[in-house]
């Protein structure tokens, strides 16, 4: 696991074009869509942000990023595209990600980390749920995923740690 570098975007780009595919995520408002999907290092390089991928072979297989929530508090930021390819599900990965981007996060002076997601991706949402992350009613900030059905956010000041021995 790094940081994204330029030439990693088009390998994040296209896993991401792979993976939201498999759960029916690829019409209006969903990330997909994003102008930061075919400039992800980029993005990431901003104040407040951060994106790791994962590699298994020297190939890389997943990834995900926190920065800031448009149209929301300072404190706040977004857990934003995380997704792993089918070889990488299922090996504990996405939750060593998540542990460390959420220890990014509380370094980074956030407070709450708020996150979207959709039905159908039911073991992301379990990872999120084991690791403190509550439901809420509607979404929150400005994210444009008007697709999107199911948001969780974390306390990252009062809620579960997560850091396991990061």
């Amino acid at each position: 696991m790094r940081p994204i570098e330029s030439r990693g975007d088009p390998a994040v780009a296209s896993i991401i074009r792979t993976v939201m595919p498999e759960f029916g995520a690829c019409g209006p408002g969903f990330a997909i869509h994003d102008a930061e999907v075919d400039a992800m290092h980029a993005a990431y390089t901003l104040p407040r942000s951060l994106f790791l991928v994962w590699e298994l072979d020297g190939r890389v297989v997943g990834g995900g990023g926190v920065g800031p929530l448009a149209g929301a508090p300072a404190d706040t930021c977004e857990l934003r595209k995380m997704y792993m390819l089918r070889e990488g599900r299922g090996r504990g990965w996405g939750e060593v990600l998540l542990r460390r981007l959420l220890a990014a996060a509380r370094e980074m002076d956030y407070a709450t980390c708020y996150l979207e997601t959709l039905t159908g991706m039911d073991a992301a949402q379990k990872l999120y749920e084991r690791m403190g992350f509550s439901r809420l009613p509607a979404a929150m900030g400005a994210t444009g995923h008007f697709a999107c059905n199911r948001f969780y956010a974390l306390d990252l000041v009062r809620g579960p740690r997560g850091d396991g021995d990061l």
